[in-house]
């Protein structure tokens, strides 16, 4: 099921042939996933983008906090480098607010932006995995070399997860929610799909621990 073509399940075309990069905003993805109450199996992801159309590169960004001893994330991290993403990651930087809060800077935006203006060159349709509406000039600017892009991130959390410029902007949107079935890691492929994806309606619970960001240092607005 996970390799039927994607305007068959969403309505947006992938042409035979066409050339395609996907870029991941790790955080932000991973907050929108975390918006609809499941875990993403990036093995699943990839080959649901290797079955669309020819894919010519898959981008995971994400900032890593170097002076621990262990990173919750460095094990994902790890296993995406060695299968097939090219993993683009920097060192966070710490510093205390105004109000004397520690918090952690990692902010890939420059970093995700200059491999997509490069990679326009070379390819036809980009999809952008992130809702940032920083990225609403990034995808202008790719569209004015002839490239299509998607946004892929969801309007069915509470509040929506995508900038409603960047959705504007983008050529299509796809909602997360709409790949659930074709991406949930297999453990929770077992059950019935997740409450919140059914009632998306419905605000995200508050309690849903996540196993890979929401260390001390990398919760979720903490990193920017």
């Amino acid at each position: 099921m996970k390799h039927q073509k994607q305007e068959a399940i969403v309505g947006i075309p992938f042409y035979a042939g066409e050339k395609v990069a996907a870029f991941i905003d790790g955080a932000n993805l991973h907050a929108a996933a975390r918006g609809l109450d499941f875990d993403i199996d990036y093995k699943l992801l990839l080959d649901w983008l290797a079955g669309q159309s020819r894919l010519v590169r898959a981008f995971y960004y994400t900032a890593l906090v170097e002076d621990q001893e262990y990173s919750p994330i460095r094990p994902l991290v790890d296993w995406l480098d060695y299968n097939g993403y090219t993993m683009v990651t920097k060192p966070t930087r710490e510093f205390t607010d105004a109000q004397g809060r520690r918090k952690v800077k990692g902010n890939m935006d420059i970093e995700l932006a200059i491999d997509m203006m490069e990679m326009a060159d070379h390819v036809d349709h980009i999809l952008l995995f992130s809702g940032d509406g920083d990225f609403r000039r990034l995808i202008e600017a790719v569209q004015r070399k002839g490239k299509r892009v998607t946004v892929v991130s969801t309007i069915k959390t509470n509040p929506a997860m995508v900038a409603d410029d960047l959705r504007r902007q983008a050529d299509y949107f796809l909602d997360l929610h709409r790949l659930v079935p074709f991406v949930m890691r297999e453990n929770a492929r077992d059950t019935d799909l997740p409450y919140a994806v059914l009632h998306p309606d419905t605000p995200r619970r508050e309690d849903y621990l996540d196993s890979v960001y929401a260390d001390g240092h990398l919760a979720e607005g903490e990193v920017y």
